[in-house]
């Protein structure tokens, strides 16, 4: 199976083209006024128009409620959601229901313990993302650029597909596939001059990475 490739939290429409014709699989835009990576609904409308099916178009969204949903809903018309915030089991289910989208729940980790909620999440959701867990003074979910310990996934058994997420870059991008056996990176922070602020060629060499990490694979 071939491997997933998700850029995240792109928010110019120069970025996202350099994202599609580098061959992303996924491309991530944030509905999360706190990130610097937020867009606005009409941003996420002109920038969902420029994908033009060229890659899934993934939504992230924190807690939001319906009303939220319903409106990126409507502006971007998301083939995924990806729930990066406290969502129980239920309201995932609740979402795929009124939204008729499969879902992607984030899980951060820091310790062990953390997996501990997969077999619920795991019920519903479509895929998993593991993202390492925020500091506790932090604002926002997420690592924010920060790796988590790849060895808690060496051995996990998951059946459904899961990425790897939390300060992926071009040199550790190998070693996190190889720990977790993950079929998916996502990567935000990693392709990132300053917070918020893609580099097309940080974007075209992570991508490029990716793909020679694969091609050693399946020798």
């Amino acid at each position: 199976m071939s491997l997933l490739v998700k850029i995240c939290g792109l928010s110019t429409p120069e970025t996202l083209q350099t994202a599609l014709d580098a061959g992303a699989d996924m491309v991530g835009f944030v509905f999360f006024p706190p990130s610097p990576r937020h867009v606005s609904l009409e941003t996420g409308r002109e920038l969902g128009r420029q994908v033009k099916q060229r890659a899934l178009k993934v939504a992230l969204t924190v807690d939001a409620d319906d009303a939220t949903l319903d409106n990126i809903m409507d502006a971007l018309s998301p083939d995924i959601f990806q729930l990066h915030g406290q969502e129980s089991v239920a309201r995932l289910r609740d979402i795929k229901q009124k939204f008729g989208r499969p879902v992607m729940k984030a899980v951060p980790v820091a310790t062990a313990a953390d997996l501990a909620v997969l077999p619920g999440y795991a019920a519903i959701a479509d895929r998993i993302l593991f993202d390492a867990r925020a500091p506790k003074d932090a604002t926002r979910p997420g690592g924010l650029g920060a790796p988590f310990d790849w060895h808690l996934l060496e051995n996990l058994v998951l059946d459904l597909p899961y990425m790897v997420s939390g300060g992926l870059d071009v040199q550790n991008l190998a070693e996190a596939l190889r720990v977790t056996g993950a079929g998916g990176v996502d990567v935000s922070s990693g392709v990132e001059s300053a917070p918020g602020v893609k580099d097309p060629d940080m974007i075209k060499a992570f991508i490029r990475a990716a793909r020679a990490t694969q091609e050693l694979s399946v020798r």
